[in-house]
């Protein structure tokens, strides 16, 4: 709102042209949402629903979240919105995007609330239902016709690896970028939609899984989202940076990186709030919603396997455990006995789970050494991923 308002008030008076500036509607996104939810979440925790804890993980401290507000994504998601309106100049298919984001939410704050837990199949059906529409809206507003114009203004495009340019004249395809290859890729919607949604499913389901310390799910997530702000509005979406390091530009890419950035500021505030001992918990409305906008903005990037680079540790840590219940699964129908000695069994999911059990770690130390772990490894995986081409 205000980058399209300013183009009026320019008129008036000159200055007013900075608040067409990404960098400053970045900054002032994040630092409002980030002062919103520090006022405002104190007086309204009270009215949400009160944890349950987790009796079979009592022996871990799963009944000292017991009693607490849980659910407070709902409440820090909605405070995040109006800066969003307020800063980020969304198009169309992207405000598409940003509802299916919010759906997410709400689907996980009803979880939160109800009496009786949802099962995995209704909770995966209805995670698997947003994935695909995410996707859709991305290629439907981000895909690009392929026609001589495109061909003249991209410097990639001449090395396209799928089918090459002859004979896709006039079809739509989403320019994809991977890792240790120059090439970029022209992937059809029948590729790209269910490519994309599982990242998105996956991705989600991982972060959800990643809540069990306080303030850990938050913590590494906030940086997984400033760093996709870098990216977005350093490296994608600046020409001479996204032609020196191969990759197609995306020009509104600096718009998704004001809509992290400011996610990224409002969750920064409920943090204050959740570091332990926490006060209130933010439930799967929180890192359901967290989880799917990390995978959406890599994909905004226009490569979705950026996800593995910039969230590794809520990988491994709560998608292993949906590795470990797939292999389990699996093995038991072909008849293979998994003994309760092995290495798979013996290690616990989510991995937090497994460092306070097995490990002795206190909450503390999960959190200090998993931060340090993200600021280590995503760093490497990065170079690997986008300097290796």
């Amino acid at each position: 709102m205000i980058y399209h308002l300013s183009k009026c008030l320019t008129e008036l008076w000159g200055p007013f042209r900075l608040l067409q500036s990404h960098a400053l509607l970045l900054a002032g996104g994040a630092f409002t949402a980030a002062f919103l939810t520090l006022i405002a979440l104190p007086r309204l925790w009270n009215r949400l629903p009160r944890d349950r804890g987790k009796a079979v993980c009592s022996d871990i401290g799963g009944m000292k979240s017991a009693g607490k507000p849980t659910g407070a994504g709902l409440y820090v998601t909605l405070l995040v919105l109006p800066s969003i309106i307020l800063f980020a100049p969304l198009k169309f298919w992207d405000l598409a995007v940003l509802a299916a984001l919010y759906a997410a939410m709400a689907f996980g704050y009803l979880d939160d609330r109800s009496e009786k837990p949802w099962g995995e199949l209704k909770k995966g059906a209805l995670d698997a239902a947003v994935s695909v529409a995410i996707a859709c809206f991305v290629f439907i507003g981000h895909s690009e016709t392929i026609n001589a114009e495109l061909v003249c203004r991209s410097h990639l495009l001449e090395t396209a690896a799928i089918g090459g340019i002859d004979g896709l004249q006039g079809a739509r395809r989403m320019i994809v970028w991977l890792p240790f290859v120059k090439s970029v890729w022209l992937a059809p919607w029948w590729l790209y939609v269910p490519g994309t949604a599982f990242i998105l499913w996956f991705t989600m389901n991982a972060t959800n899984c990643s809540d069990g310390v306080d303030g850990l799910a938050g913590t590494l997530t906030v940086i997984t989202l400033a760093m996709l702000a870098v990216i977005l509005y350093v490296v994608v979406g600046y020409r001479p940076v996204a032609h020196y390091f191969l990759i197609p530009v995306y020009s509104e890419a600096a718009r998704w990186a004001i809509v992290v950035m400011t996610v990224a500021g409002g969750f920064a505030g409920y943090l204050w709030f959740n570091a332990e001992p926490s006060k209130i918990l933010m439930g799967d409305a929180g890192s359901r919603f967290l989880g799917i906008l990390v995978a959406t903005a890599s994909v905004m990037t226009g490569n979705p396997l950026l996800v593995l680079a910039l969230s590794p540790v809520v990988l491994v840590n709560g998608g292993g455990g949906l590795g470990k219940l797939v292999l389990l699964r699996a093995a038991k129908k072909l008849g293979f006995d998994i003994g309760e000695g092995s290495v798979i069994r013996r290690v616990r999911f989510p991995l937090h789970d497994h460092c306070k059990k097995n490990l002795g770690w206190s909450n503390a130390q999960v959190l200090m050494r998993f931060v340090l772990l993200q600021l280590i490894v995503m760093p490497i995986l990065l170079v690997l991923l986008v300097k290796i081409r």
